[in-house]
């Protein structure tokens, strides 16, 4: 009974955010947000259908920088997170520390943005998409490191290195195999903040060709808010023009979600392994 009425907490502003995208923008004024409107209508996604090229583009933009950079992050940080696990590696503990370090300090955003700008020259191209801020989290280095500490033994690695591995052969035949629930836990985690980023852009990225689709629906919200400024004036010469900003902007927010929505059954289950495991302290 109750995990039925959480279930459905969890879905009802779902299904509230695609009615309203299909809702009569006359009707969402007069009568606000509703599970039974009187009146349907599909101007929003209408308007993004001639919108279609440059939101497919986003899209491409976006699915790309996410697939890329989970795949780099997911990479790095299970290297990193291998050796801290290790007791043989002395070094463990100052490694531990400049990543622990991360978490508590950072040296804000004007610095980091003249570091990537007049050093790295990333302002303009896909890396900006990728590199800043999301590419390697101290947070998913340390639950990588617990779930190696807690659940690969360390009688499994000296059998490795009795068989004559290597530390690299070890990590990629011993350790990613039996990793694959805290792997999947971090990729969904990385995904989700790539697919959500819209601040690098915002920072990094003046070239409309770059926006991804977060950036991009910004920008459709802002057009639209300048339309609907002028469709004011114009009905105020007494020229009737309607607009459907705000069904447009649940549209928008729906097809945002949506590959979240597909992906996320798929990986739940080694999602709730990799938390709880790599949670606890090793």
């Amino acid at each position: 009974m109750i995990l039925g009425i959480i279930c459905i907490m969890a879905v009802f502003p779902i299904i509230l955010l695609v009615i309203a995208s299909i809702t009569d923008e006359n009707e969402l004024i007069l009568h606000g947000y509703t599970l039974f409107p009187a009146k349907f209508s599909l101007d929003a996604y209408a308007y993004m259908k001639n919108q279609f090229a440059t939101i497919g583009r986003s899209y491409l933009v976006t699915l790309g920088t996410t697939v890329a950079g989970t795949a780099l992050s997911v990479v790095l940080t299970t290297s990193i997170a291998y050796p801290m696990s290790r007791k043989n590696y002395k070094y463990r503990n100052v490694l531990a520390f400049f990543v622990y370090f991360t978490m508590l300090f950072n040296g804000g955003i004007v610095p980091q943005y003249i570091m990537w700008t007049t050093i790295f020259h990333i302002k303009n191209t896909y890396a900006a998409l990728i590199f800043p801020n999301l590419l390697m989290q101290a947070f998913n280095v340390m639950l990588v490191r617990n779930y190696y500490n807690n659940s690969i033994p360390e009688s499994l690695y000296e059998a490795a290195q009795l068989d004559g591995a290597s530390e690299l052969q070890i990590f990629s035949k011993v350790g990613l195999p039996l990793s694959v629930p805290v792997v999947a836990t971090i990729s969904l985690f990385t995904g989700l903040a790539y697919w959500n980023s819209w601040t690098n852009a915002l920072y990094y990225v003046t070239d409309p060709k770059y926006f991804g689709i977060q950036n991009l629906l910004m920008r459709i919200m802002k057009n639209i808010e300048y339309l609907r400024t002028g469709a004011s004036e114009l009905a105020a010469e007494g020229q009737a023009v309607s607009l459907p900003g705000n069904s447009i902007r649940m549209a928008l927010a729906f097809i945002g979600i949506l590959p979240i929505l597909l992906l996320y059954p798929l990986v739940q289950k080694y999602f709730i392994k990799g938390v709880v495991v790599g949670a606890v302290k090793g």
